[in-house]
């Protein structure tokens, strides 16, 4: 290979330590998971010099939804480089207005226009800052134990253990209990500009929320002047088994935030998808927000194959059948590990392994690495496994995950004394 395995696997450690971020080497070695990422295939990555295959059912938040190297995705890559480039973020765009035209067409409701980013926290600030400019008001109310990215704005809505080594938080910002109607009917009223939501909370576990809580927080954002923004970077492009997560819940938000999965797992993008009567915020100052790689043209074609493979009827059902074996699959596990295991917390293949107290997450995650999945538990409920695998893989592939998981809660369980 001409990219991977060049070196050592202790040069590399030793490389990546010396100027890149030598915490993460040192927290990984003591755990015996210093795994380098190496070859990389549908749902499988190998260690770059030892051979261990895992499973990813970390996907990188989404990332990697279609798996990796799509022979689709990779295939429209190659063929945009021969003619496009980054292109210029100020001037009119071919491409960009395509890739805007289809998420228009795709989206909820009257959402019907796109600003384009890089990475999720950056589209998280742009929605901040369209509702902040639109309504003239400050107040931002996220849910406690959300995580909206690590940039300014949205560094800003998260838990003060993300925010604390760089001093004070920023003001105009609050945070609520998630799935609570009581809190969020006292806390917003005429100064709130908007109130941000993941449709499923990853890092707080996965939580679902009741059947009615989106549509509570509609009217009460609607009635109060406020604007609801839902933050679809993990939750979107097909990984709930509806091609947007918000559709579970019947509403139409007046912002979606997409990213991650957008990418293909091979070009960044990210997406602020906002109702068209908050264009005339752009018509007065085009040039207010800019973004130099954000929907960069060569990336356009990508994320609009992106769109066409996870929007399609057949695929969404593939995801929904999966759901299926593995709802009947952790049933199982339940049963058989009623020590460690709690329940499945799942909307799709967007799910969270429940169990009985907050050193079962760290662990499990080892012992699903040990077994050959890579799974990270939730940091703000350490309680649950985070498990995302990619939307593309089979039955056969669903019930290895549920065979490594099992012995990994085997494991757990032996390790912790239960």
């Amino acid at each position: 290979m001409k990219f991977i395995g060049l070196d050592s696997k202790e040069e590399m450690i030793r490389r990546f330590a010396d100027h890149v971020n030598p915490g993460k080497v040192e927290t990984f070695q003591s755990f015996n998971m210093a795994f380098v990422f190496g070859k990389r295939q549908g749902p499988f990555i190998w260690d770059a010099t030892s051979g261990k295959r895992l499973i990813n059912c970390h996907c990188n938040g989404g990332v990697f939804n279609l798996g990796h190297a799509h022979p689709q995705i990779v295939g429209e890559l190659q063929e945009s480089l021969k003619e496009l480039d980054i292109g210029n973020h100020h001037l009119i765009s071919e491409q960009r207005g395509r890739l805007a035209a289809k998420l228009a067409a795709l989206m909820p409701g009257d959402i019907d226009c796109t600003v384009f980013g890089v990475g999720g926290g950056e589209a998280i600030d742009l929605a901040i800052k369209l509702a902040r400019g639109t309504t003239g008001r400050q107040m931002i109310i996220s849910a406690s134990g959300g995580y909206h990215g690590h940039t300014g704005f949205a560094l800003a809505t998260g838990d003060e253990q993300y925010r604390a080594a760089f001093g004070p938080n920023l003001p105009g910002f609050l945070q609520i209990p998630f799935d609570n109607v009581g809190a969020l009917e006292q806390m917003v009223d005429d100064t709130t500009a908007a109130v941000i939501f993941e449709t499923v909370p990853a890092t707080l576990g996965m939580p679902v929320a009741s059947p009615d809580f989106f549509a509570h927080a509609r009217r009460t954002c609607t009635e109060r002047g406020a604007l609801l923004i839902i933050d679809e970077v993990q939750a979107g492009l097909g990984r709930t088994g509806r091609l947007w997560g918000i559709e579970h819940f019947g509403i139409v938000p007046d912002i979606v935030v997409i990213g991650k999965g957008l990418s293909g797992g091979i070009y960044p993008m990210s997406a602020t998808c906002y109702r068209k009567e908050f264009a005339s915020f752009f018509r007065n100052n085009p040039f207010i927000h800019i973004s130099t790689f954000g929907g960069a043209e060569v990336g356009c074609p990508v994320a609009m194959k992106v769109l066409e493979i996870s929007s399609q009827p057949e695929f969404l059902a593939h995801v929904n059948e999966l759901a299926a074996v593995f709802q009947d699959g952790f049933a199982k596990l339940k049963a058989q590990h009623p020590k460690i295991m709690v329940g499945l917390r799942q909307l799709g293949l967007m799910m969270g392994v429940e169990m009985v107290n907050d050193l079962c997450g760290p662990v499990m995650t080892k012992t699903c690495y040990d077994r050959g999945v890579l799974a990270i538990y939730a940091n703000n409920d350490k309680r649950v496994l985070q498990l995302l695998p990619p939307l593309i893989i089979d039955k056969g592939v669903a019930e290895e995950i549920l065979e490594c998981v099992d012995g990994a809660l085997s494991d757990a369980e032996a390790f912790l004394g239960m």
